[in-house]
């Protein structure tokens, strides 16, 4: 299927039409498309400004429950924008169906890669915002992210790795043990991947935007596969 026809069958899905199809063509161009001889100029920029606006979005829902502290806030902020939350929404709305990539990418399986979805997401709601305004982007928002904030909103957001280091040492006497097993982008934007493992226990992994956030998330894996 020709890109146009992939945006069209993309907009049907996620309910919402683009005015200007340049822009939502950049959204879906990752880096890697045309080997350096593309026309359309790729996602990041709209990468770098659909972190923010969502953020704004996860922000302002999370500031009208009116009986959350701001440290519960922020452990909940992070779970709704991390990089697999956004890989969710691109998997649930088809995004990487429609994403311009190089063979070789694609060849490595580049539509299902979490970091790329992520990101995809995050240049999609960059394009939506500055083709639609902040109700569009508001709109789609509610749409893909409303389960998830649901459910993460009635929960007790208690720091994971406090939580696993106590539960693992009640278990076998063993400390969490974290490891980082790649760092990848660039340097204003990096993204950790980290393996926490304990003692007869069993490992997990995160991914985060900092080797705080990613080792929380790997915690958080480790309590949900193991302590639940």
């Amino acid at each position: 299927m020709k890109p146009t026809q992939q945006l069209k069958a993309l907009e049907a899905r996620i309910g919402y039409v683009f005015k200007d199809r340049d822009l939502a063509m950049r959204a879906l161009t990752h880096s890697s498309y045309g080997d350096g001889q593309r026309r359309v100029r790729d996602n990041e920029r709209l990468e770098f400004l659909g972190d923010r606006i969502l953020g704004l979005l996860t922000a302002e829902r999370l500031f009208d429950l009116e009986n959350t502290k701001e440290g519960d806030m922020a452990r909940k902020l992070n779970a709704l924008v991390r990089k697999e939350t956004c890989a969710k929404v691109a998997r649930a709305c088809g995004l990487g169906d429609a994403l311009l990539l190089s063979p070789a990418e694609e060849r490595q399986g580049g539509r299902e890669k979490t970091s790329i979805l992520g990101n995809a997401t995050e240049a999609l709601l960059a394009a939506i915002y500055l083709d639609g305004a902040m109700p569009a982007v508001a709109t789609f928002y509610d749409k893909y992210w409303g389960e998830d904030f649901a459910l993460i909103a009635k929960k007790n957001m208690k720091d994971p790795k406090t939580d696993l280091q106590e539960r693992a040492f009640a278990a076998c006497s063993r400390e969490p043990v974290y490891t980082v097993l790649e760092r990848s982008g660039p340097d204003h934007r990096p993204l950790f991947v980290i393996e926490v493992s304990v003692e007869t226990i069993g490992s997990a992994q995160g991914t985060g935007k900092s080797k705080k956030d990613a080792e929380r998330y790997a915690a958080r894996h480790l309590l949900e596969s193991k302590f639940t």
